[in-house]
């Protein structure tokens, strides 16, 4: 009898058996494929190995900007794909040795829940039954491929976030359908390489739920660099390698490209694991389809003693939501009273620059009817900025509420905000105040200062 079962060993998964192990609890993780999930193995790590190679590269050509002459720069794509893998091998390597020294069981075996009954929860793997008294579902998600006419006839022009980060050889134009994260990422390491790159996007604008202004900002430094954005733009058809569009205007156009990658959005993985023996009860959309698990504040199910964390609750789609998830889960199981909360999960796009936001942007804050003030300041405003970025665009925004000054939302675009989103997260978290963030000291010089120098200049 195991105290916990988990299925699913991505950043949810194994961060919630880590946990558990940790605490003395009995656990078994069934992972099918690799663990760390997509996030390690597809998406997370990988993309940003890529990226910052690109980036090495983009520092090399630009060298003389800082007084540093590199000449005639080069860089060789299978070797910048080896070092990926070599990361993301290490970083499972990782993962499997926490495991270990967590005394959590590992099944490299596909896993089927059995049902549940006085014993306890069932899952069958290889042949074996496994017996637990508490279940968290960790399955992840997948990436969405609408059923475009001619697609599936495309054959292997066209990739998804797996495909394109196996490919050997660098594509020399590229079609991004879709303009959301993933998307975005792809578009700027290609872009950064040479490869000629088209994004495609049905909505008026990148990177959809981020602050408008800032997104504006990205898709002009971009569009600087040669990246063609197509917005407001409904893909119609796939031939063979050529994407076939409807214009704002609704007249016809094409686009072609080595490769045509696939981006709009993921899908949670629910079937294939039985679910249905359980009888849990399903997040669902507009159209009665399920999108995800349902599940409450403290990411139990409607099923006693069934949790489920990450993707597969078809809520925020991000690694480090998932990992959060997994956590309140098992301090539940612990009896420790734990929620789950959103309001101050981070958003990164780890484009160059990059672009980092927590909380409501000034479009959300205006369409939930809240007073508020907003006020932004160029990243110039930090020193260690100007130092590290010559020419580099960048901007930091800070949205606080009217009557109580308590800071709502902070959104920026600028190397390094990824790194430094985390204070304006804890602003948020802890409900803290304009003048209470005020009143924090940020070292010096570093480009974290931004966000108290904005602080500063809301009145």
């Amino acid at each position: 009898m195991y105290d916990l079962a988990v299925i699913g060993g991505g950043p949810g998964g194994y961060v919630a058996a880590e946990r558990a192990g940790a605490s003395g609890l009995k656990v078994v993780l069934f992972e099918r494929k690799s663990l760390g999930g997509v996030c390690l193995n597809e998406g997370c790590i990988p993309t940003k190995t890529l990226l910052y190679s690109a980036k090495v590269f983009n520092y090399a050509k630009t060298g003389d900007h800082y007084g540093v002459y590199v000449k005639d720069p080069e860089f060789k794509y299978d070797e910048i794909v080896a070092r990926k893998d070599k990361v993301v091998k290490k970083l499972v390597g990782g993962v499997k040795a926490a495991m270990k020294g967590n005394k959590v069981e590992v099944v490299a075996e596909n896993a089927t829940i059995l049902g549940r009954d006085q014993e306890g929860i069932k899952v069958e793997a290889a042949g074996q039954t496994y017996v637990a008294r508490n279940l968290l579902v960790c399955t992840g998600s997948e990436a969405a491929v609408p059923p475009f006419p001619g697609l599936k006839e495309a054959g292997d022009v066209i990739v998804t976030n797996r495909e394109i980060l196996a490919l050997k050889e660098q594509p020399k134009e590229l079609v991004v359908i879709g303009g959301g994260v993933i998307g975005m990422e792809f578009a700027a390491f290609f872009n950064t390489l040479g490869t000629k790159v088209t994004v495609v996007e049905m909505l008026p604008k990148i990177l959809g739920p981020l602050d408008d202004e800032i997104s504006s900002m990205l898709q002009k430094i971009y569009a600087k660099r040669g990246v063609n954005f197509c917005l407001k733009c409904q893909v119609t058809a796939i031939e063979g390698n050529t994407v076939v569009y409807k214009d704002p205007e609704g007249k016809e156009q094409r686009v072609s490209g080595d490769k045509i990658l696939v981006s709009v959005g993921r899908r949670a993985n629910l079937q294939g694991f039985g679910l249905e023996n359980l009888g849990v009860a399903y997040l669902e959309n507009r159209n009665g389809r399920p999108v995800g698990i349902k599940v409450d504040a403290q990411m139990r199910t409607n099923i006693p003693n069934v949790y489920a964390a990450g993707d597969v609750t078809g809520f925020s789609m991000l690694a480090h939501t998932a990992s959060r998830e997994g956590e309140v889960a098992v301090n539940n199981i612990l009896g420790k009273k734990d929620v789950m909360r959103y309001d101050a999960i981070p958003g990164v796009v780890y484009t160059n620059p990059e672009v980092a936001g927590v909380g409501l942007t000034e479009e959300q804050a205006k369409a939930s009817g809240k007073e508020y003030t907003v006020v932004s300041l160029p990243m110039a405003y930090a020193g260690r900025f100007v130092a590290e970025n010559e020419g580099g665009e960048g901007i930091c925004k800070i949205i606080v509420g009217k009557k109580y000054h308590e800071v709502l939302g902070v959104h920026m675009l600028g190397n390094p905000c990824s790194e430094i989103i985390h204070s304006a997260c804890i602003a948020i978290e802890e409900e803290m105040t304009l003048e209470q963030l005020k009143e924090v000291v940020f070292p010096h010089p570093t480009v974290s200062e931004i966000i108290k120098e904005t602080a500063w200049t809301i009145k």
